[in-house]
């Protein structure tokens, strides 16, 4: 099945998400309701670089014996192939491999394809290959581990642009992802603006926290912040550079 192209976020919320954690993120979305967003166990494979974009999923099943791997006719046709021609600008295509380890999903050059065509990422919830390689490539990726050997070994791609499960979390074609050194988390789609928002004043405010706390604040009036300490931070907020007060 291949699932249709879902509408875009606007940019200025990716800016703002650039600039925020997901660990900042993960707070947010907690106190919005949200505890199953966070894809545990996946790491980077191209350290340094900042995950954010929309998902482009892509689900694939075991191989079988009777269903070989496609010709080089066919290969325009496999979802796999499909799904990279799809991709645009703000794209992170999101496979969910169940986990297996046992080959890659993805190699470098297909991944270059990607990046090419202005997609900002990958997430496998199974494996890379030419992780050495990719670790060049000028997109931030993200897998549960890496295997030498290609996907058709013990993979098929099978549906694009569907519900995906990836590292326990469901993903919907058009959620936004956010990545970093701890990992990826999942913000649905319509709460992208929000939470974008609220991620930014909370950075501000756990840097004034950190800066605090440097100086010799205790951590029982600064983390959590009581109410005098918040009062404190509005009006250091107030008089700061770029203040809307």
């Amino acid at each position: 099945m291949i699932g249709e192209a879902v509408e875009r976020v606007d940019p200025a919320v990716f800016k703002l998400l650039t600039e925020v954690s997901t660990a900042t993120l993960h707070t947010v979305l907690y106190r919005l309701g949200y505890t199953r967003v966070f894809m545990a166990g996946l790491r980077p494979f191209s350290r340094g670089r900042h995950l954010v974009g929309q998902a482009l999923t892509v689900r694939y099943l075991p191989a079988r014996e009777d269903l070989p791997p496609p010709t080089r006719e066919e290969m325009p046709a496999y979802p796999q192939r499909v799904a990279i021609e799809m991709v645009r600008p703000g794209d992170v295509m999101v496979i969910d491999a169940g986990g297996d380890c046992t080959a890659g999903t993805l190699g470098d050059i297909l991944i270059t394809r990607i990046a090419y065509r202005g997609g900002h990422g990958v997430v496998v919830d199974g494996a890379l290959r030419d992780t050495p390689a990719i670790a060049g490539v000028e997109i931030p990726c993200f897998a549960r581990c890496a295997h030498a050997g290609a996907s058709y070994t013990r993979q098929r791609a099978w549906d694009v642009n569907i519900p995906v499960r990836c590292a326990g979390v469901l993903v919907l074609p058009g959620d936004v992802l956010v990545g970093d050194e701890d990992g990826v988390i999942v913000i649905p789609r319509a709460l992208a603006r929000q939470v974008a928002e609220l991620a930014a004043e909370q950075e501000r405010l756990e840097a004034y926290i950190r800066e605090r706390v440097g100086a010799g604040t205790p951590l029982s009036e600064a983390y959590p912040p009581s109410d005098a300490f918040l009062a404190e931070y509005r009006a250091w907020r107030s008089q700061a550079p770029g203040s809307e007060s």
